[in-house]
This record gives C-alpha cells, structure tokens and sequence, in this order.
C-alpha cells in the first residue's frame, strides 16, 4: 500500500490559556493526582486523531481554528500545566496557573490523500504525521499536545496526544467538544470573545471529591517505585512512561460501522442462541440477561478480530473492559470531572467456546454477567489487587476496547459539520479494538480496527456475513 507523503510543518508555538478567565490569579496552584491518575502513571500517553472533511480549505483557516484554543484552555487550566514532581511531594502533582504555562501546538499542511487516510483502509503508521510527540522529561512531563494539519480543498485534522496520568477518554472527549462549542461561536455566532460554556461542558477538576478510604493513591505509587520493566528508566522517580513497543510495519488500519438495525440483529440472534443455553428449568429460572449495545458490539467484534487472527481452541483469551467509575464513587462525580476516573475488570473464556456457532451468544453473557455484577460492587473491591502489567501472563492472550458509544467525539463540531472520522491512533500498538457512536445515526456504532492486510480482508468478510444469518 502507498506511504503516506511527508507533513510540512508550518509552525510550532506554545499556547497559552488566556487570562480573561473570571477563574485567572497570578498564584501558582497545584492539582493532586487520585489514586485513578497514579494507577496510569506510567502508562505510555494516548493519541487520536479527528478528521474533517472540508473543501476549498485555506490556510487562512488556520485563523479560526487556532484563536478559540486559548479561551479553552483559560476553563481546563490545569492542562496548560505540567505534571512534575516536587522533592517535598510524596507523590507526583499537575502543577499551573505558572508563566510558563501552555501546551504545545504544531501547525502543518500535508499534500497526501485525504479520503485515504479518512475512510480506506491503510498502513497504520501512516497516521503517526498526524499525532504531535508530547514533552516528558525525568521531571516534567506535558499533559497535553495538539497537532492541526491541513488538507488543501480538502479538510483538515487535529491529532491529540494526551498524557495517561492525565486525562482519560471521557476527559479528552469534554475537552475537545469544549473547544468546538468556543470555536463555532466564532465562526457561526460572530460572537468576539465567546468567555462562557454550557453548564453540561463546564469541566469540574475538583479532587477532594475524590474519595479514597483504601489509600490508593499510595499503594499504586509504591508500586510504581518498586517496579522496573526493560528499556524503562532506573530513576523510579522519573515521570517518564514506560515505552510502548513501536507499530509493526505490515498493519493497516480501518473503521466499521454498525447500523442501529445492525444491532438489533445481533440482539436477536444473541438471544435466540441463549435461550438454547442450559436447560428450560433454568432458562426460566434465571432474569432475562440485559444486553446493551456496548456489549454486542464488543462480543461481535471480538469473535470476529479473532477468528481472522486465527483463534486456537486451545487459547484462553483475557477480556478487559474499562468502566467508567464516576457514578460508581461514594458520592459519585459528575460526568464533566476532568481527569482519570476507570477501572479495569476482565473476564478469561476459552478459544474453543468462541469458535462454536454461539461465540457470540456466549462472550456477550459473559460480559453482561461481569458488568451486571459491578453494580452491587465497590470500586475499591479488590482494587489493590489490580496492579498494573501484575495480569500479563504467557499463556493468556489479552484483548480490550478502547472507548465506548458514549463518550460523544462526533459532537466536536468547530462549525464545518462534525468530524467525519475518529480515530483512536494508539490502539496499533496493543490488543485492541476502538468503539465509537456512530456519526451519522443515533444508535448506531463505529469500530476502529488493526490488523494485518489478510486478517483485515478475513475480518471484513466475517462481520459482513454474520449480519446475513
């Protein structure tokens, strides 16, 4: 497949927030990080990528776009900050409100085929031009860069590279749409100085809301000082991530899309197989099983990315999801906390219960079980057993999904229409999958996948033909 042509950077400058923030002192402040920060503190950083398609595209649009990202960073001010480490702090702050506050923005204009990169499938490192490198030192470390690229008469892009310790999707998600909503006043409402946000995306970076009653926050740092993994540096004080290993070169990267009809499908065909399961004494017995869209989705999509990996019935395959704590704390966050608020929970299934004409049926019980379970669960139930990299074992192959259908990244819209792709960039690097909302149907999903070029065609061809049953 075709590489993609070299991005020509225009510029790089540091954006600071602006001060006309009813919110703005001169006083440095700092932000403790939660024990859901500190479990990720180590974790390599996050990038995505939004596309947009916009024709007889300028760079005078660079004028609109760049202006709102000050203003929006005068509400998220703790992301204009750094993450570092004072010698008399126990543990790592994000410090700011400083002179040197800001974040990094690169500006570059790119000749390479926008539909290709957008909507077809392509080599997976063809989407690192997009993404910027964030500023992480032994000491310091960003918590935020920002890359725009142009697409003459095309559109444009806006690839984010985020610090794990930082933020979380849900954050990146408030914070993009945030800059949208800031943006699209400029341009739709003529409005001058755009100062306020809507109460739902008004970002709360309150932490001692946070509450914590099984010392978390310490017993995942000690961890962290204890712990030294191959090719990571000896200081155990360093805010240095471990490194993730680099992008294969022969992976391609593409999106499928699940209408809403889609998914009714596979709610039917899921529950006519479970209703085989088990005797009818027990069948009648047990509550019907809640099947969410989140949950088909990732059954459907899981069987299918491993069966065009080549599946062995002999494998035991680890499902992680990530769930999102803040309505599960005591008393639980708001949605528009900023910050890291997850947890992990995983399931293991054996390969040779996939392969079986009820794969699906079978991994989408598993996980409505395991997450009907948390609701009567505290999230600090067995938390200090979930270490990070403690769960890796040879023999078990682990897969995830990154994102949910609700975290809304179709809703950044600057004011050219929303983004007609996302990408999550990161997932070519681990066992994953992204899932999305779909952009163009409510109730409908989008997937992100990476896969070699033959399993792509095999997957390809496997969720097309499932949804023919």
């Amino acid at each position: 497949m075709s590489s993609t042509k070299p991005v020509n950077v225009l510029e790089v400058c540091h954006v600071s927030p602006s001060s006309t923030s009813p919110e703005y002192s001169s006083t440095e402040l700092y932000l403790p990080l939660t024990f859901s920060d500190i479990f990720n503190l180590k974790f390599p950083p996050v990038q995505g990528i939004f596309f947009y398609k916009l024709t007889e595209l300028t760079p005078t649009f660079f004028n609109l776009v760049k202006p709102p990202l000050p203003l929006t960073l005068s509400h998220f001010r703790p992301l204009a900050g750094n993450l570092t480490w004072p010698p008399n702090s126990i543990k790592p702050v994000i410090t700011y409100n400083t002179p040197d506050d800001g974040i990094k923005l690169t500006v570059a204009e790119s000749s390479a085929d926008f539909d290709h990169l957008c909507s077809e499938v392509h080599d997976a490192i063809e989407s690192h031009h997009y993404v910027p490198n964030l500023s992480i030192s032994d000491t310091i470390a960003s918590t935020l860069a920002i890359q725009i690229t142009l697409f003459p008469n095309k559109g444009f892009c806006i690839g984010h590279t985020t610090n794990h310790a930082v933020l979380d999707g849900l954050s990146v998600s408030f914070f993009m749409n945030a800059w949208a909503r800031i943006c699209r006043q400029l341009v739709d409402e003529k409005m001058e100085i755009p100062s306020l946000l809507p109460e739902e995306l008004t970002p709360f970076f309150n932490r001692t809301a946070v509450q914590d009653p099984e010392g978390l926050d310490m017993w995942y740092l000690n961890f962290w000082l204890g712990v030294k993994l191959p090719g990571s540096d000896d200081n155990t004080r360093s805010l240095k991530p471990f490194p993730f290993p680099e992008t294969p070169p022969n992976l391609v990267r593409t999106t499928f899309e699940l209408s809403r009809e889609d998914i009714q499908k596979l709610r039917e065909m899921v529950k006519s197989q479970l209703d085989n399961f088990g005797s009818k004494e027990e069948t009648n017995q047990t509550k019907p099983i809640y099947l969410s869209t989140y949950v088909l989705v990732y059954a459907y999509t899981l069987v299918c990315m491993l069966e065009a990996k080549g599946l062995n019935s002999k494998e035991k395959i680890k499902i992680l999801i990530t769930v999102d704590c803040r309505p599960r704390l005591n008393p639980p966050l708001p949605k528009n906390y900023i910050g890291n608020c997850v947890s992990s929970f995983d399931v293991v299934v054996e390969g040779e219960d996939l392969m079986k004409e009820s794969g699906v049926a079978y991994v989408a019980k598993r996980l409505a079980e395991m997450i009907k379970g948390l609701e009567n669960r505290s999230v600090f139930e067995g938390a200090k057993e979930r270490l990070p990299y403690n769960d890796w074992e040879p023999d078990i192959r682990r897969v995830r999904a990154s994102g949910t259908n609700r975290f809304g990244m179709y809703g950044a819209d600057f004011g050219w229409g929303k983004p007609s792709n996302v990408e999550v960039t990161t997932i070519d690097r681990v066992d994953a999958f992204s899932i999305m909302e779909n952009k163009d149907e409510s109730g409908g999903v989008e997937l992100g996948l990476v896969l070699k070029e033959h399993e792509m065609k095999l997957f390809g061809s496997l969720f097309a033909n499932g949804l023919r049953m």
